[in-house]
């Protein structure tokens, strides 16, 4: 993806970004831990919830299919730990009466947040109204409450230009947090397209908050997509209320770097979405 002078500029200073403790813990607080899969079940929701609460503080938010938002918030009563689910996931095809009803059911279950799909590929195909329509129709089921990240699935974008159009057009929709991807398509998210989107979040003037999902794995990738959001918005913008990233083997890698070591191994929540073709 060919960006302007700025971006890359942005990009290049990013690129060796520090990676230590402090670094590995402020990660720790914006992380969505996810659970994708097409064999999840309650009791895989169940050990993703119990690794939610960390030597090094709560994560921001556990994200589960819809069926399993109950699993989840009696898994995380007590805690701060949102819970977020994903809806018109992942092909982003359903039409706005039917992901309004979708969230709304989400929301009934006691989901916080929602990840909707922009309708990526009738955008890129050139439709406009019925893609925004989607995002409309999902922040109005949402209210003012519930946070609306739109999943614009950057990898899918053939160029820049026409990510930034799709990153403005879903912020005047509504959109509270802007994400890259639904972790089933490659490629998934990349520092070019993250550097579009967060181009787009300062060029709007709002308090839009970006969300970095699908094959962030370690310490020093998180570091880099960091350095660039400070580097673009400021020192001090990403906070959990701004900036997340959404994996699942992030965690281990972040609490190893802030120096308490693996969380009892493999666990069966400890799982990435699957990769294009299935859920």
């Amino acid at each position: 993806m060919k960006l302007s002078a700025d971006l890359q500029s942005a990009l290049d200073a990013s690129a060796n970004a520090p990676s230590d403790a402090d670094l590995a813990r402020r990660a720790v607080g914006m992380l969505d831990l996810t659970s994708l899969n097409g064999d999840d079940s309650d009791r895989v929701v169940q050990d993703l919830c119990a690794r939610a609460v960390t030597p090094v503080g709560p994560v921001a938010a556990v994200c589960v299919w819809p069926r399993f938002v109950p699993t989840a918030r009696k898994a995380l009563e007590g805690t701060p730990v949102k819970i977020a689910t994903v809806v018109n996931f992942p092909t982003g095809e359903a039409d706005a009466a039917s992901v309004a009803a979708e969230t709304r059911r989400a929301i009934a279950d006691g989901a916080d947040e929602i990840d909707v799909v922009l309708p990526y590929k009738a955008f890129i195909d050139g439709a406009r109204t019925q893609p925004i329509n989607v995002v409309k129709a999902c922040r109005e089921a949402c209210g003012d409450k519930v946070l609306l990240k739109v999943i614009l699935e950057s990898g899918a974008f053939p160029d820049a230009d026409l990510l930034a159009w799709a990153s403005r057009d879903a912020i005047a929709a509504g959109a509270d947090f802007l994400k890259t991807s639904t972790g089933k398509t490659q490629p998934a998210a990349t520092l070019p397209a993250a550097a579009v989107m967060l181009d787009s979040i300062y060029e709007s003037g709002k308090k839009v908050g970006f969300k970095a999902s699908g094959g962030i794995r370690d310490a020093a990738e998180a570091a880099r997509y960091l350095a660039l959001a400070d580097h673009i918005l400021g020192d001090g913008w990403a906070t959990p209320q701004t900036f997340r990233f959404g994996a699942s083997s992030l965690l281990d890698a972040l609490l190893s770097a802030a120096g308490h070591g693996e969380q009892d191994g493999e666990r069966e929540g400890e799982r990435e979405p699957a990769p294009a073709g299935g859920y």
